[in-house]
Formats: structure tokens, C-alpha cells, sequence
């Protein structure tokens, strides 16, 4: 006996010893099943395990067996529907009106009945005239022979093999005969497999040491299995959060990081707060049922902070614009909706401010709701980094060195800004990140600094306002290898379970 075949056998769990003896040339695994005794579970590991060794190989097998319906049960015990329509067929000539009548007379259902005429027909087994239906000499015959479909059904209750030819009729029978599909796996010995089975019972292992065995020495002359270090155990996937709620983290510590304080509200908004306050005017496209899901309800808006909105609105109030020319309609601003971007906690965030609070800095990475086509770059539903800096002293350089710091730690060393237009931001921006992956730059997000028509009514003063709306479902994309938004949210359990965390520095 050679060193490995030894140090091998030694490693042998009783399950593998167990299962190793039962194989057969090719076995199915579940025959193993039923002459090891044990369970389904046990049989597998232990198969894997002895292939880990090297000691048998696989493969998978689809197989096809019939399996008896409801009335095929029935019929194995009572007999085929036609056979039991036969027998009260004997001496008699019954019309086939009083057999449809009323089939249960026969102990035949109504579902059967003209199967089982038809089927006797076939063999002339019946005779039908104007007077009613009798039994034929062949009838008579095939009673004391049998039913062919009796000794199938039979057949396919033992788990013999049914030329599938035979069948077609059965098939075809409501709930008589059903074809099953079953996985299983061949399993057979590889040439070491069948060294080492050959040996088996030179060495006897014990797999733990008792008291009894202790009191009786029935140690004496036998080894304990060692334990295999090599051997591939089962993967245990540790609890953790979704890898959307990772990079949120992520993104939070971020702006934490660098001094800022997170915003909070509510997803439904009235359109006051979501468009009115940010300069938007009411008949603005993006307002519309097709981009904006609006909800059933109104809410109050705030009196006074309503009337200089809308002053704004109509001939800039405060401030050196013209307004877009008429007042708001508070109808329409009362109405609520979707928060269609983070920005609205922004406007309501600025309107609680006073002076001591300046300069502040404020984020929040929100969901909110478009009403958009689903495709590979838009979602419906998805998160936008907000973010805000109010202060005498800021400017555009400022901004772009908040967005550059931002995406830097996102993994983007490139950053990008070009000119771009909102209705509550000027200047306007649009802020582009270089994409080693597709090698080309691309749009992440838009930033700018309020307008005076924003600021003046919701901090009393002209202020600058620093401002951004960054899209964190394409910035996380690269990162996690998704070239379709969709595949974010797909909750596939085998991707959640070996996706990366989210680990930048």
C-alpha cells in the first residue's frame, strides 16, 4: 500500500467509507441514496468530498419516468373506465343516450365517457346501432384477455421501462399518465478511486474516541481519522448591508469629512418646495404629468414666504430680474408630488437658516422619483448627492474644488466642468468625470451657484449659494463592473453575495 493511498483512507469520513463501497460502476445518486441509508444531503457532501480527493468523478443526468395521475390510480384499482363500461355492457343493448345520460351508473366520469367509448371502438370491442350499443365477440374476448393500457398502468406503478409509443393514448387521458423530468448525477470510481476501495478494509478508522470505547480498549489496533485541512467546506456568507447602502455610507463620510451636516425630509413634497422656491416656473415642461408623478392631496404652503415667491415669480421682487412675468398659482403649488430632485431640501433647508448659521454647509444622498423611460442609463427611481455651501465668500473655484475632492475619493481623477442651464443656477454647470474603463468622458451630475431669485426670498439676502445634483447610481457603476443602471437593483443573490464593498480612499 502506497503513502497516499494510506494518508488518503485515514481522511475517510464513515459517510464517504460508507458511500465509496456502494458504487458500482456508474451509480445514480439517488440509488446511493437508498442502499447507503442515508440522507439525500449526506450522500452529496460526502460525494464531493471523495471528489475532492480524487477518488470518483460526476456528471449530471436528466432523467424521464412516468408517473400514474389521479385517474390512473383509480384505474389500477378498479380498472380502466372502458373495461368497467364493458362489463355492464354483458347481455345488455343500452342506448348510447341513457350512457350519456347518466355515465355514473357505469362508475364512469362524465370526462371519460367518450374517451372510453371511442377507445372500445377502436378494438370493435362494442357494437353501435339504432337499438343502443352492445358488446361484441371481441369484447367478450378482450375481458378475458386483459386491457393492454391495464397491464401498462401497472407497468409504469412498479417503475418499469414502458416502450413510450404504448403511452401516447394515456398521455393524452386527463390526469391518467404525467411525464416527469428528474435531475440526478452519475457518480463512478476513477482508477485510484478503485485502488483505495479495494484496500478499504485493511485500515479501520474511529471518527471520535467514547468512554465506552476507552473502558473496552476496542482503540487497540485501529487509527482515528485525521482531519483533512485541504478539504473544501461549505462557503458561510456573513450578513451585510446591500452594496447601495455601502457606497451611501460611503458618500456620507465623505461630506461628513469634510465638515458638512446632512439634510433630511420627506419624499412627498408639494410643488412649492420642489419647483416654486428653486425658480421654476409653473408652466415649465419638467412640471408636467409626463416628467413628474404627482400624488392625490394638497398641503398648505407658507403665507408669507408664498407672497414674496411670488413676486419673484412675476417681476422679481427683491432682486434685479424681470420674474417670468406672472404669480404663482397656489392651486398648482399646493399640490403634492414625487420630490423630483434633492434640491427641495436644500430650498427648505436654506429658508430655516438665519445669520448665525452662515456659513454652513449641508449634503444628503436622497431617493428621488422621475417620471422617466427605463433604459440602461435612466431609472425612475434612484438616489442624487446633494449638497449646498452658503457663504459671503465663496465662488465658482470653490465649487469645483468641493466636486473635484468629492469625486477624487470616488475614484474619478479627472474632472471636467462645462457650461450648462437650469432654471435655479447661474452660473450653470455641468460636471463631467474621465471613464478609464470606456476611455471617454462622461456627465455625472449638475452643480452651479443659486440665483438671486432662489436666495433673496428664502435668506432675505443676495448670498452665494453653492449647489450640486450628482447622480450616485453612475458614479457607482464603473466600480462595481455595471454597464446597465437596471443591474443595480436586480437583487440577484448570488451577485449581492460576492459583489466587492465599496473601498475607496
Amino acid at each position: 500500500m502506497s503513502g497516499k493511498e494510506e494518508d488518503i483512507m485515514l481522511k475517510l469520513t464513515s459517510n464517504e467509507r460508507e458511500v465509496l463501497n456502494k458504487i458500482k460502476g456508474k451509480s445514480l445518486l439517488s440509488s446511493l441514496v437508498s442502499s447507503t441509508g442515508l440522507k439525500q444531503v449526506e450522500v452529496m457532501r460526502a460525494i464531493q468530498w471523495l471528489g475532492n480527493k480524487g477518488l470518483v468523478e460526476t456528471n449530471k443526468v436528466e432523467k424521464e419516468r412516468y408517473v400514474l395521475g389521479e385517474n390512473g390510480e383509480k384505474a389500477l384499482k378498479e380498472g380502466l373506465p372502458e373495461k368497467r363500461l364493458l362489463e355492464r355492457l354483458k347481455g345488455k343493448k343500452i342506448t348510447i343516450r341513457s350512457i350519456q345520460a347518466n355515465p355514473e351508473q357505469f362508475d364512469i366520469e362524465r370526462g371519460e365517457l367518450n374517451f372510453a367509448i371511442g377507445a372500445l371502438r377502436r378494438k370493435n370491442a362494442i357494437k353501435m346501432d339504432s337499438e343502443g350499443v352492445s358488446i361484441t365477440n371481441k369484447g367478450e374476448d378482450l375481458l378475458k384477455k386483459g386491457f393492454e393500457e391495464q397491464k401498462i398502468i401497472s407497468d409504469i406503478k412498479e417503475g418499469k421501462d414502458i416502450d413510450k409509443n404504448m403511452l401516447k393514448d394515456l398521455i393524452r387521458r386527463k390526469d391518467f399518465v404525467e411525464l416527469v423530468k428528474e435531475k440526478d448525477r452519475e457518480v463512478w470510481l476513477t482508477p485510484f478511486g478503485k485502488k483505495v476501495k479495494g484496500k478499504l478494509s485493511k485500515i479501520k478508522t474511529l471518527e471520535r474516541l467514547t468512554p465506552e470505547i476507552i473502558k473496552k480498549e476496542s482503540w487497540r489496533g485501529k487509527k482515528f481519522r485525521h482531519y483533512d485541512i485541504k478539504a473544501v467546506v461549505p462557503k458561510i456568507n456573513a450578513g451585510r448591508k446591500h452594496f447601495i447602502n455601502e457606497t451611501i455610507n460611503y458618500v456620507r463620510k465623505i461630506w461628513i469629512e469634510l465638515g458638512f451636516k446632512e439634510m433630511s425630509g420627506r419624499i412627498v413634497q408639494n410643488a412649492f418646495w420642489d419647483m416654486d422656491a428653486l425658480f421654476v416656473p409653473q408652466d415649465h415642461p419638467a412640471r408636467e404629468m409626463q416628467d413628474t408623478f404627482y400624488v392625490k392631496g394638497k398641503r398648505e404652503v407658507p403665507s408669507k414666504l408664498f407672497k414674496e415667491i411670488s413676486r419673484v415669480h412675476e417681476n422679481g421682487g427683491k432682486t434685479e430680474s424681470k420674474g417670468w412675468g406672472s404669480p404663482l398659482d397656489k392651486n398648482k403649488s399646493e399640490m403634492l408630488l414625487l420630490r423630483t430632485h434633492s434640491t427641495v431640501l436644500s430650498a427648505i433647508t436654506l429658508s430655516q437658516l438665519s445669520e448665525e448659521d452662515i456659513p454652513g454647509k449641508y449634503f444628503t444622498v436622497s431617493k428621488v422619483f422621475r417620471n422617466e423611460t427605463l433604459d440602461w442609463s435612466h431609472l425612475f427611481e434612484f438616489y442624487q448627492v446633494e449638497g449646498i455651501v452658503v457663504a459671503d465668500e465663496v465662488n465658482f473655484s470653490y465649487l469645483k474644488g468641493f466636486l473635484s475632492q468629492f469625486y477624487e475619493k470616488m475614484g474619478y481623477d479627472k474632472i471636467r466642468i462645462k457650461p450648462a442651464y437650469f432654471p435655479y443656477t447661474e452660473p450653470s454647470a455641468e460636471v463631467l468625470v474621465y471613464s478609464k474603463e470606456k476611455k471617454s468622458w462622461i456627465e455625472l451630475g449638475g452643480a452651479g451657484i443659486f440665483r438671486p431669485e432662489v436666495t433673496v426670498p428664502l435668506l432675505g439676502r443676495e448670498i452665494p449659494v453653492l449647489a450640486w445634483g450628482l447622480g450616485l447610481g453612475r458614479i457607482m457603476m464603473p466600480y462595481y463592473g455595471f454597464k446597465d443602471l437596471r443591474d443595480l437593483y436586480r437583487n440577484d443573490i448570488k451577485v449581492l453575495r460576492r459583489i466587492k464593498k465599496f473601498m475607496r480612499v
